[in-house]
């Protein structure tokens, strides 16, 4: 394997000792060509702009850029480039990071630790992007929780190893082809932190989603651009927005169609991140609840009218329990119960639903609902 690298640090001897270290280097399994050494960030960026490239060797404390802030460009121009840190910071600090990057080194470099990085690249086995990459099996999955289904078939968590960093990528999925301003995302996750602590949990952040996109196959890429972060979105399916389609391409119910409408049900495993509980995303998931209240309330009203009152009522209380504000569930219930003449079920479900309207809004069940009510309560009840 013939791999290519460049070397960036700020500090000249730092520079001209990696750049011997590499030149050093001999292996049966790679040859390594030293493309350019620099202590100019900008030039780096500007080389991975012309030349195909492997490995960079980056140091962290740098001027101007810092090393976190230069990866995201080599990475911006070239997504498959493999990053190694070199840092003369304490083991403590390299821990945090180990997420990120194909690897850290600690200054000052040794000959046998260069030659252990090199070779975890070259049992890694992936200097480009996942040969699976884009295949029609994988689904990205966000109803209920985050995670995904292989090319197999098979459902797989996710491998995080910080907190923030799912809640970043579902928000990245979230605002999917959008650019997401550096700054907004900061005050989201860290919202406590000081502007270089911030940053570097951003950073570390993004180099381990990037990680697990490449690690998985996704056809997803993460871009940097005008300060801002941009999740591409390639030929991934999403099951959220699958599911949202089908729903939206449903007939109207009939006996050829009911199966449809169960299956609508079957496949909403929960709302949007559900277990999750991040506070952002209820938008989200209040505007497909009531994407899915429509095809269970035709689906209810079907089962009622077939006198499948059992299966009637099983969803109108999911309607209740999911929508809690909502009158549609208890407004089913009533009806089903009232041709069940269980009176005291339906008195029950027109003072629950009173009971809540009064204490979160300040209001009263609707004219429709109030009316039904009266009407109910002058019969043989």
């Amino acid at each position: 394997m013939s791999l290519r690298a460049i070397v960036v640090d700020d500090e000249w001897l730092a520079l001209q000792k990696m750049k011997k270290l590499l030149e050093e280097q001999i292996s049966s399994d790679y040859s390594l060509e030293l493309v350019g050494g620099y202590q100019d960030s900008y030039s780096a960026i500007e080389t991975a702009s012309k030349e195909t490239l492997d490995l960079a060797f980056i140091d962290i404390e740098m001027p101007e850029l810092d090393g976190f802030e230069l990866a995201e460009r080599l990475l911006d121009v070239q997504p498959n480039l493999r990053i190694i840190f070199v840092t003369a910071y304490h083991e403590y600090a390299v821990k945090a990071f180990e997420v990120n990057a194909l690897d850290y080194i600690m200054k000052p470099v040794h000959h046998d630790r260069l030659t252990k990085t090199l070779q975890r690249m070259i049992d890694s086995g992936n200097t480009g992007i996942a040969a699976n990459k884009g295949t029609n099996r994988t689904m990205l999955c966000c109803l209920q929780n985050l995670h995904y289904v292989d090319q197999c078939g098979d459902t797989q968590p996710f491998p995080w190893k910080t907190l923030k960093a799912p809640e970043l990528f579902a928000y990245l999925v979230h605002y999917r082809d959008k650019t997401v301003s550096k700054q907004s995302l900061i005050d989201l996750l860290w919202p406590d932190y000081d502007t270089e602590k911030a940053t570097t949990q951003l950073h570390t952040a993004i180099y381990q989603i990037r990680k697990i996109i490449k690690t998985a196959g996704f056809d997803l890429e993460i871009k940097y651009k005008d300060e801002g972060y941009r999740l591409i979105w390639g030929e991934m399916r999403l099951d959220a927005e699958e599911w949202e389609n089908s729903v939206r391409q449903l007939p109207p119910i009939s006996s050829e169609s009911v199966e449809k409408y169960q299956s609508i049900m079957v496949s909403y495993t929960g709302d949007f991140l559900e277990e999750h509980r991040y506070q952002w995303i209820e938008y989200e998931q209040e505007r497909l609840r009531l994407i899915w209240l429509d095809p269970v309330k035709q689906l209810a009203e079907y089962y009622a009218s077939l006198g499948q009152y059992t299966d009637a009522i099983l969803l109108y209380q999911q309607i209740r329990e999911r929508l809690p504000f909502a009158e549609d569930g208890y407004f089913g219930l009533m009806r089903v119960y009232d041709k069940l003449n269980y009176q005291l079920e339906v008195r029950k479900q027109y003072q629950l639903i009173s009971d809540i309207l009064q204490e979160e809004f300040d209001g009263e069940p609707s004219q429709e609902l109030t009316e039904w009510y009266l009407e109910w309560s002058k019969g043989p009840n």
